[in-house]
């Protein structure tokens, strides 16, 4: 995790161990510890476990994005439901080329929020949305790296939300470019950051069994599952490198779950079911295992 402490504002990083936050000494970062097949990274978190520079109460520290600043933030778009159920909101019917590449685009690196960091309305939006989704984080350096080798390429896996302002992206997206202003305003990522061997138990199809939900001002809206990812993480690793840079503390989006999103229930059930969010509503994402966020929609 890379938290705030209360006192100085030093930022920090470490473990969390049986409820509490085992931090390492200043000036180690989660990204710094990155670089490698992963090694540093478990000898940094055994080193926090054995000898911790400051040990906290989570409930004390102000609780950062794990990578707060990532290189670059790609978001992709690979739960078939989500996928059918955008399209038919622009009237049209899946394109047979999304069962051919696990497309993204980029998206703003400068946006990341941390998981009970409150969100602005961005300018001009009326149609204010959440996304559930799972984010991987980039490990080392590479190019053209294949599928087959890409497990080795990520460090690790994180809740994330990734807020959208409808009206503004579907009046963009006319123009078939973007989205950009109707996405760049805010990502939440977070609370930790869960390497890959603590989910090999759970490993399943082309992901893992995690329970993906989200609920508004209480009211459960979002429940769907990882293991039903149309491409796996390591796809998103070989189509991202082909002929191009990945980097060390890079961001990958999953795309959004099943039911995963207002716009999705509101489209099948009806807006006054599942209306747009509105200033003061509380919206709460959670992954089993990767943790929970909760966000305050302000003006």
């Amino acid at each position: 995790m890379t938290v705030a402490l209360p006192s100085s504002g030093e930022v920090r990083t470490g473990v969390l161990a049986e409820e509490r936050l085992h931090l390492l000494g200043a000036g180690q970062t989660l990204r710094g510890l990155l670089g490698d097949d992963g090694e540093r990274l478990a000898a940094a978190g055994e080193r926090a476990l054995r000898d911790p520079d400051v040990v906290a109460d989570p409930a004390a520290v102000r609780v950062m994005p794990p990578i707060p600043d990532p290189g670059a933030f790609r978001d992709h778009y690979a739960f078939e439901q989500h996928a059918r159920a955008g399209r038919r909101s622009r009237g049209l019917d899946l394109d047979p080329v999304w069962f051919e590449l696990p497309i993204f685009y980029f998206s703003n690196p400068h946006a990341m929020l941390g998981p009970t960091e409150d969100l602005a309305v961005p300018p001009g939006c009326q149609r204010l949305d959440y996304e559930v989704e799972v984010a991987a984080v980039v490990g080392r350096d590479g190019r053209d790296v294949k599928a087959e080798q890409a497990g080795s390429y990520i460090a690790g896996y994180m809740v994330m939300n990734d807020w959208s302002a409808r009206d503004v992206q579907r009046r963009e997206m006319v123009l078939s470019m973007g989205p950009h202003k109707g996405k760049d305003f805010g990502t939440t990522v977070g609370p930790m950051l869960v390497t890959p061997d603590e989910l090999a138990d759970v490993r399943q199809g082309k992901a893992f069994d995690l329970a993906m939900t989200a609920s508004v001002n209480g009211v459960e809206y979002s429940r769907g599952n990882l293991a039903d990812i149309h491409y796996s993480f390591e796809e998103f690793v070989e189509y991202e490198s082909s002929g191009a840079v990945i980097k060390a503390g890079d961001v990958i989006g999953s795309g959004t779950c099943a039911t995963g999103c207002i716009l999705e229930l509101s489209g099948t059930h009806g807006e006054e079911r599942y209306p747009w969010l509105r200033m003061g509503d509380v919206v709460e994402v959670e992954v089993s295992r990767l943790g929970r966020q909760r966000t305050v929609i302000t003006g």
